[in-house]
């Protein structure tokens, strides 16, 4: 990605918006692990220069389909959507898992994995690894809305293959593809020395790139929602990672094309700019690993949320008791009308009794619970989940 101008940004504020913080999805994104990132840089680093449709760009090709094969994933599941360049063949890699409610809407999460100059281990393995990692995680994890891990190549050469994929695929689709958001990464390495602690949230909407163009007649008819999903990408990354997003605006990546068919399309880019992309010097040692695995945390989040992802808590060993009783929080305790017993997803169930052991309330799956016709006492809120219960004390005062 080159990024000719960079808007000027504000820290992002959470006044005035909420989303729901949902655990089984937190549990998820901490299955992000730093070794597998450091690996998969290296090993992006080791397939060298990866000029679309040179060797090197064939083989990481390869890498990227052994890593896939590697998760799990089924054959049905990998498509290739190939096109031309300078006279020699590249490809984009489309890997799918499919949605149990809309499985023909499609969440796609993106980035390219062809380098110019240098291996380019900021841009794009970064965004690489990122796409790797959550694709893996969220393997077996069921989701309403369809999932599309995308892995373009030719984006420096002017968004050949994310070009050729919409017009080839997407359009070619019949009734052209339905996609709820594209989501693309690009460059999210940071740089080393220096502390990386924020990540630009990319909204569409006042260009910064020139009028005309490669980029002349693109819609403002998406910006509003773009605008909107925008904020909810921002409230995942608060959500599930430790890292702060903060506002810009969309560039000259793999979004473009999509942007440009009316879709609605987000992304995150390094707050920290690098100066090293497109050189010799975009190397592992000089961008910040650890920064990759806090943006994975927030994106791996942020996927689930879109997809809307089964919310199940998964408890009930005995390593996790003691975090089933950590998670369930009584409040307001004293309590009137309503009691929240702090958890959220689904595969929950919830019981009040009073003191001689009398049921007095029962919900499944359900956070807000309406005390208003329970006396006033003490009573006791038991929590279960497969294989694991915990219970506290709930005092109704009126």
């Amino acid at each position: 990605m080159k990024k000719i101008l960079l808007s000027s940004f504000f820290l992002f504020s959470t006044f005035g918006f909420s989303q729901s913080f949902i655990q089984a999805y937190k549990d998820r994104a901490t299955q992000v692990k730093q070794t597998n990132i450091n690996t998969i840089l290296n090993d992006f680093a080791a397939l060298g220069i990866k000029t679309t449709g040179s060797t090197s760009n064939n083989n990481a090709l390869a890498w990227l389909k052994g890593k896939y094969a590697e998760f799990g994933y089924e054959s049905t599941q990998i498509t290739e959507n190939k096109f031309t360049y300078s006279g020699k063949q590249s490809t984009n890699l489309i890997v799918t898992t499919t949605g149990t409610v809309y499985p023909t809407k499609f969440v796609i999460i993106c980035g390219h994995y062809d380098t110019i100059n240098g291996p380019g281990v900021n841009d794009n393995g970064s965004g690489t690894a990122v796409i790797l990692e959550a694709a893996r995680i969220l393997k077996n994890i069921s989701n309403e809305y369809s999932i599309k891990f995308i892995h373009f190549s030719g984006e420096e050469q002017g968004l050949l293959g994310s070009k050729a994929y919409v017009d080839n695929v997407v359009k070619a689709t019949n009734p052209k593809m339905d996609i709820v958001l594209v989501l693309n990464l690009d460059e999210v390495g940071g740089v080393a020395g220096k502390v990386n602690n924020q990540i630009v949230a990319e909204k569409d909407g006042t260009p910064t790139y020139p009028a005309g163009g490669m980029y002349s007649g693109y819609p403002s008819t998406n910006n509003a929602a773009s605008a909107v999903k925008t904020t909810e990408l921002k409230n995942s990354i608060l959500n599930y990672s430790n890292i702060t997003p903060v506002d810009g605006y969309i560039e000259r990546s793999d979004y473009m094309p999509f942007e440009k068919e009316g879709y609605v399309v987000t992304g995150l880019y390094e707050a920290n700019q690098s100066n090293k992309p497109h050189t010799a010097s975009d190397t592992y040692v000089n961008m910040d690993p650890v920064y990759v695995y806090n943006v994975a945390q927030g994106v791996v989040g942020a996927i689930q949320h879109f997809s809307t992802a089964d919310m199940s808590l998964t408890l009930g060993t005995n390593d996790t008791k003691k975090n089933l009783k950590d998670l369930v929080s009584i409040f307001p305790n004293p309590a009137n009308d309503f009691v929240n017993i702090g958890l959220e997803g689904k595969g929950y169930a919830t019981t009040i009794l009073d003191l001689s052991g009398k049921v007095v309330l029962q919900s499944k799956d359900q956070q807000n619970l309406d005390t208003s016709k329970l006396k006033n006492g003490v009573y006791m809120v038991q929590v279960t989940t497969t294989g694991d219960s915990t219970t506290k004390k709930l005092i109704i005062k009126k």
